[in-house]
């Protein structure tokens, strides 16, 4: 599976911003579909996941309330709904793939996941 994450971009603070994952070459559907991000000088953290054939959601405390997952398996295709911005929520924003489900409330990590789009940068300002 390739994916191409798309959608980055500057926002005020407090304002909203759709990323979208675009995923080709295989069977998205059968897929479980995640964000994580990387701000500067750290390390790549967990967003939020939904696993496939069932869409159980997972998602960071940090986003909780304000990220929506969602996907279109007809398109191949993965969005993030980002609302209420915060300047803490400036990073890379990568989705990845993987054929593994989780249980609500587990928090996969980063090698969970073989599959990785090239990442799209979220920048807000205060």
């Amino acid at each position: 599976v390739q994916l191409q994450a798309f959608g980055g971009g500057l926002v005020q603070a407090g304002g909203s911003l759709t990323l979208s994952c675009a995923a080709s070459g295989g069977r998205f559907s059968l897929h479980t579909a995640a964000w994580f991000r990387q701000a500067p000088g750290k390390e790549r953290e967990f967003v939020i996941v939904q696993s496939w054939g069932g869409g159980v959601t997972s998602f960071a405390d940090s986003v909780k309330g304000r990220f929506i997952i969602s996907r279109d398996n007809a398109k191949n295709t993965v969005h993030l709904q980002m609302n209420s911005l915060k300047p803490e929520d400036t990073a890379v924003y990568y989705c990845a793939a993987t054929r593994r489900r989780f249980s609500t409330g587990l928090i996969p990590n980063q090698d969970d996941f073989g599959y990785w789009g090239q990442g799209t940068q979220v920048t807000v300002s205060s």
